[in-house]
């Protein structure tokens, strides 16, 4: 397993390359990194969202060793460089969330932890965000604290096409009828950033976008289409899970989420009613960003890192500020 590095997306150096077993021995892609500078401030853990991959992140995992962390990243399995189960690589599937649960603990326990330093911060995207979550209510948790941008939380009516409580009656009837590993309604095997930009619901920034979509033209094995029916009720009824009302009230883990002002892929809403019942967290709002914050434009991500830095204490010098 290796890192595809462009002109475009520079891969940061000194990347430890590596691949564990999951909990059923699906190999698992990971890269680790020290710090760039010091003092040395911990390891921040990235949980990327659906259909992301280690590249995808090379920009942000640059701005967090110049704040004195380590990084460590790994790709869910079925996407990425991680080993995909069905015929048709393309398809975004699992059986239950509970499988990347029990991934994320065996990352932490025989990658993370052995390799860097604690303390250990979260920082999840999307669905990233979820599994932290369903994490995050154990007094045991590797994490010191949690950042989640646009965790999935609930996912947005225009994304689903309907409902969310007609999705979830479409998604148990099909995979009921035998067709959980199936496209989920009008899906295909085309990945997000093959979409023309116009239309797309990740990011306002086209350079970003385009440098996103050249990584995946230079290496098309790391592209995802779209869930399968077994995805899209994995993810629903984790989603249900997340929203009972009395949920955020045992979250243990300190955390700050980011809310998206135009997601419509997640439940922008969903993450700011969470965010107020939290005993141990708050939320911030990014107006006018789409639902990859990370990925946005320099002036959404001059105000992400900005509440990063705040949060985390990290005093940036100003010629190495994000």
């Amino acid at each position: 397993m290796n890192l595809i590095s462009l002109a475009i997306n520079p891969a940061p150096n000194g990347a430890a390359i590596a691949s564990f077993d999951g909990y059923d021995g699906t190999k698992l892609r990971t890269a680790l990194w020290q710090p760039t500078r010091g003092p040395a401030r911990g390891t921040m853990c990235i949980f990327p969202g659906r259909g992301e991959y280690i590249e995808k992140y090379f920009e942000v995992i640059a701005d967090l060793r110049r704040r004195g962390f380590g990084v460590a990243i790994m790709d869910w399995r079925g996407q990425g460089g991680s080993e995909r189960r069905l015929s048709d690589p393309r398809k975004g599937h699992v059986i239950a969330f509970t499988e990347y649960d029990r991934d994320l603990a065996i990352f932490m326990t025989t990658v993370v932890q052995p390799n860097l330093p604690p303390p250990y911060i979260a920082l999840g995207c999307s669905l990233g965000g979820n599994i932290l979550l369903r994490n995050a209510q154990d007094e045991d948790s590797p994490f010191a604290r949690m950042i989640l941008v646009s965790p999935m939380i609930k996912i947005h009516d225009d994304m689903l096409g309907t409902r969310t409580s007609l999705a979830r009656a479409y998604a148990e009837t099909a995979c009921l009828a035998g067709l959980a590993t199936a496209y989920v309604k009008g899906g295909d095997d085309v990945p997000e950033e093959f979409l023309d930009f116009e239309t797309n619901d990740l990011t306002s920034d086209p350079i970003r976008f385009a440098r996103n979509k050249a990584v995946l033209e230079q290496s098309p094995n790391l592209a995802l289409g779209s869930p399968t029916n077994g995805w899209l009720r994995s993810a629903l009824r984790s989603c249900a899970l997340l929203q009972r009302a009395d949920y955020p009230k045992y979250v243990a883990v300190p955390m700050l989420m980011f809310a998206a002002g135009a997601d419509h892929v997640v439940s922008a809403r969903a993450i700011e009613d969470f965010a107020v019942d939290l005993k141990i967290g708050g939320h911030i709002l990014m107006p006018g960003s789409r639902h990859e914050i990370l990925q946005e434009n320099d002036e959404t991500r001059q105000r992400f890192w900005a509440a990063f830095d705040a949060y985390m204490g990290v005093d940036i010098p100003t010629e190495l500020s994000a």
